[in-house]
């Protein structure tokens, strides 16, 4: 999936990459979901992509070195995503945007637990996540935390805040 460049400028090139409405959306839910398969992506996503636009993002995110598909040793047609080295290397950019997120945007409390997770640990919390991620995705040793199982425990607590008393 060649394309022509519009210029050599590194923001350039990376927004060639991941600036369209989907590619980040399909990032994040691998890398903080841990949302390996097509159905997994397409089933799990809270924005609605359909299913001919996650399929595209899919080969495009595969063809520019973020994810590699491998082939689900339980079923034949489907297949396994994960995240290369460059792709775990997104973590600090999309905690930066979080942090943007959280600070100019009307975010729900809820959606916004493990963004704040990610800009509260600040770069150490980043590492630990991107240790973590080379384990799942690169077979790299088990760290000793758990970020992801962090950020499952605040979402789950600011769930149960939100939760109407019965």
């Amino acid at each position: 999936m060649a394309q022509e460049r519009r210029s050599g400028c590194p923001i350039n090139l990376t927004l060639e990459q991941l600036g369209d409405r989907w590619s980040l959306i399909v990032i994040r839910d691998v890398m903080f979901g841990n949302r390996r398969s097509y159905g997994d992506l397409l089933s799990g996503n809270l924005e609605g992509i359909a299913s001919n636009i996650l399929a595209d993002r899919l080969k495009r995110l595969a063809a520019s070195g973020l994810l590699t598909r491998v082939s689900d040793p339980r079923h034949r047609q489907k297949h396994i995503y994960s995240l290369t080295e460059a792709g775990i290397q997104l973590v600090p950019v999309l905690a930066q945007m979080a942090a943007w997120g959280l600070a100019h945007t009307n975010p729900t409390a809820v959606l916004s637990a493990r963004a704040k997770l990610l800009v509260d640990g600040g770069p150490e919390v980043w590492k630990a996540l991107m240790d973590e991620l080379r384990h799942l995705h690169l077979g790299a040793p088990k760290p000793q935390r758990s970020v992801l199982d962090d950020a499952r425990a605040a979402f789950a607590a600011a769930q149960a805040l939100e939760a109407p008393a019965s």
